[in-house]
């Protein structure tokens, strides 16, 4: 970006052409720069089949460029009109019941139909053809959301599809049956065309590799979907930048050919929605997350839409940003990596299914206190996008994430497990309450400029992979891997050799000999008991539950292992760091470490918890070399640094209503805020700082 992006999603055929200019007018005073427009209106661009009529949007983007504000357009696919899918309803979705999805929603089209495919490029390249030469119009966005309300279809044309890709991956049947364990309960196959969809619970589990390959067919269909589009936008004019908004991440491999097609990602934020959907340490906490994992797709990334009200549909409202919050999740977007922002939205609908999802203006079109925030922010990027642009997020602590084979081949089985992103997010947790710069990487990325490295249980690994952590381990890193690790291949087999396999051996100087599972924290059993209690499955005695607790003793801390054990064997010259203290593993060696060249490498035998990341704390973290961007962070206030260019970056955020003084800051200047000679910040409820720090 040679600027950073600020401005609101806009829908000028939610109102009459009277508010356009009074908008553009407001758009400009607040110091806005763009809008997002058309990802809903085919119907307005394509009325009836080959029609096409472009003038409502040619005088909005006219009216809005008059003004200093330029407009991103996106590809309308996400919203197929009725002529469309009342004249081929075979582009409609099917569920796993047989059920067709029904026109009056959004991604009712199933992207994976070739007929919907001929449609899309006939819309995407109509447009690009029309706006090619506009000035006003500067990029694009691909359809919106991809995946987010539904991913999934087994329509017909769905399966021939999904046999074309498997008979162009595996050339021969025999292969297929292979990969997908034929031979096991007669699932054998006797050509592509035989080939079925995987249906679980009818009547029992299908083959992890079958369901496997599943979810691969649904993400090369949704980044070639997105292809026919990019393909043309490109063509049209290759000064546009191109882009996606990430909502739910569901079958999109963002390390394939999805992301490589594209300029950079963008992400949208939801803060209040996601706490209410996932309740899983406060809305601030999972914004930090959820932006740290999109920022391992590709790097920085921009916000198409960032909450600014409460969030609605007819099943669900979320809470209502307090004032100064809209301003300071914006902050947390930008200091995770976004170098554009967009408040969703300009202001809210008057009709559909969305009248409660609040803008910056209200339902009265009167400018209150969002407006006011959106216009402070926007005038801070403008101030200080010269410094900020060209800068990336500091990462100390790097957890292995985006790698869609694994999060599927865990989708594909899981037995009651936490996934990796689940064992990842409890190490994330950590570092953001201790202020520790931290995100999430894969090992083909540059390692480098880490100092910590943990591998959540990636049942599969790339030999390949090897040689890249042992040679950041011999240069100073540290690296953890956990339980089960390496312990299958990339059919979704388990290997024939104990885990970790060959080289993982090798390198952690570990083989698992046995393993088993342990109840999750706080938990009796194995399952959830509710669930069983339900079933009228009995339950188990408390006695019974007591004996499958079991602890491992880590220097002076004694901690309840949960959800699996490993009893491991050691090569010479590997250190057992923990023990099992109870059971009958008692003794054995649960937490071993080894060291590689400058660094060390360790193996956990079981995985995170809360109470096992405090007490590896100092021996893993802090022996690192890893050190929090601020010393005693208060509680509340997160800390992040981007840096690059020879400049360092610090934002120091409140994220509660009530003020707090931050001290122990470093020596710079104040971009954003505030703070006193004897550093210390005085941060009012939801405030922020931005500091320059000196060299």
């Amino acid at each position: 970006m040679d600027r950073f992006l600020v401005g609101a999603p806009h829908y000028p055929e939610h109102v009459d052409e009277s508010y356009w200019e009074r908008d553009a007018q407001r758009m400009a005073a607040a110091g806005f720069n763009v809008v997002r427009m058309g990802e809903f209106a085919w119907h307005i661009f394509e009325p009836r089949e080959g029609v096409f009529d472009f003038d409502l949007f040619d005088r909005a983007i006219d009216g809005l460029a008059h003004h200093g504000v330029q407009t991103i357009l996106c590809t309308p696919t996400a919203t197929p009109p009725r002529w469309l899918t009342r004249r081929h309803p075979e582009v409609l979705r099917v569920d796993e019941h047989g059920r067709r999805a029904s026109h009056g929603s959004r991604q009712h089209a199933d992207t994976t139909n070739p007929v919907f495919r001929e449609h899309s490029k006939r819309i995407t390249r109509a447009l690009s053809d029309h706006y090619r030469d506009n000035p006003n119009v500067i990029g694009w966005q691909t359809d919106n959301e991809l995946n987010t309300t539904e991913s999934l279809s087994f329509s017909e044309p769905a399966r021939i599809e999904f046999q074309k890709f498997l008979e162009a991956q595996y050339q021969t049947i025999d292969r297929l049956n292979f990969a997908w364990g034929g031979s096991f309960w007669a699932t054998h196959y006797d050509n592509f065309d035989d080939v079925v969809f995987p249906v679980d619970g009818n009547p029992g589990w299908v083959s992890p590799g079958h369901a496997q390959d599943y979810h691969r067919f649904l993400a090369f269909a949704t980044a070639r979907f997105q292809h026919d589009q990019v393909e043309i936008l490109r063509a049209a004019n290759s000064k546009w930048f191109i882009f996606h908004n990430l909502g739910r991440l569901e079958d999109i491999d963002f390390r394939g050919q999805f992301s490589t097609d594209l300029d950079f990602l963008g992400y949208d934020i939801y803060p209040l929605l996601y706490d209410e959907m996932q309740r899983i340490g406060g809305h601030a906490e999972i914004q930090a997350l959820h932006l740290d994992i999109c920022r391992g797709f590709s790097g920085n990334f921009i916000v198409p839409e960032q909450q600014a009200g409460i969030g609605s549909q007819p099943g669900f409202t979320t809470l209502t940003p307090e004032p100064g919050e809209m301003r300071r999740m914006a902050y947390s977007s930008v200091a995770r990596g976004a170098d554009g922002l967009l408040f969703f939205r300009w202001r809210p609908a008057h009709f559909g299914a969305e009248i409660y999802w609040m803008g910056i203006l209200d339902h009265d079109d009167i400018p209150r206190r969002r407006y006011d925030e959106a216009k402070q922010f926007a005038v801070e990027m403008a101030e200080i996008s010269g410094t900020l642009l060209g800068t990336h997020v500091r990462m100390d602590v790097g957890i292995a994430g985006a790698d869609f084979d694994n999060q599927q081949a865990h989708r594909a089985y899981p037995i009651g497990l936490p996934s990796p992103h689940d064992d990842g997010m409890i190490l994330h947790r950590h570092c953001y309450r201790n202020g520790i710069a931290c995100g999430f990487i894969h090992p083909k990325d540059d390692l480098s400029r880490l100092k910590l490295l943990y591998v959540p249980h990636w049942v599969i690994w790339n030999d390949e992979w090897t040689a890249r952590v042992e040679a950041f381990v011999r240069n100073g890193g540290t690296a953890i891997f956990s339980a089960r690790t390496g312990s299958r291949d990339a059919n979704n087999h388990v290997i024939r050799r104990p885990a970790p396999g060959l080289s993982l051996s090798e390198l952690t100087g570990v083989v698992v000999e046995e393993f088993g599972r342990l109840p999750a924290p706080g938990r009796d059993g194995l399952f959830d008991t509710s669930r069983y209690r339900a079933a009228n499955v009995r339950e188990a005695h408390p006695a019974t539950s007591a004996r499958r607790r079991v602890t491992l003793k880590l220097g002076n801390h004694e901690i309840v292992a949960a959800h699996m054990y490993e009893l491991l064997e050691l090569a010479p010259g590997v250190e057992a760091l923990g023990a099992w203290s109870s059971g009958f593993a008692q003794g054995r060696a649960a937490i071993t470490v080894r060291e590689v060249g400058k660094g060390r490498v360790f193996y956990l035998g079981t995985y995170l918890t809360d109470d096992l990341v405090n007490a590896l704390s100092i021996d893993m973290i802090a022996r690192a070399g890893v050190e929090p961007l601020v010393p005693d962070l208060p509680d509340g206030v997160e800390a992040t640094m981007r840096e690059g260019a020879g400049r360092r970056l610090l934002f120091v955020l409140n994220t509660r209503a009530e003020p707090v003084s931050v001290k122990g800051l470093p020596k710079g200047a104040a971009l954003v805020g505030q703070i006193g000679g004897d550093r210390v910040a005085d941060l009012p409820g939801y405030g922020c700082l931005l500091l320059a720090v000196a060299d």
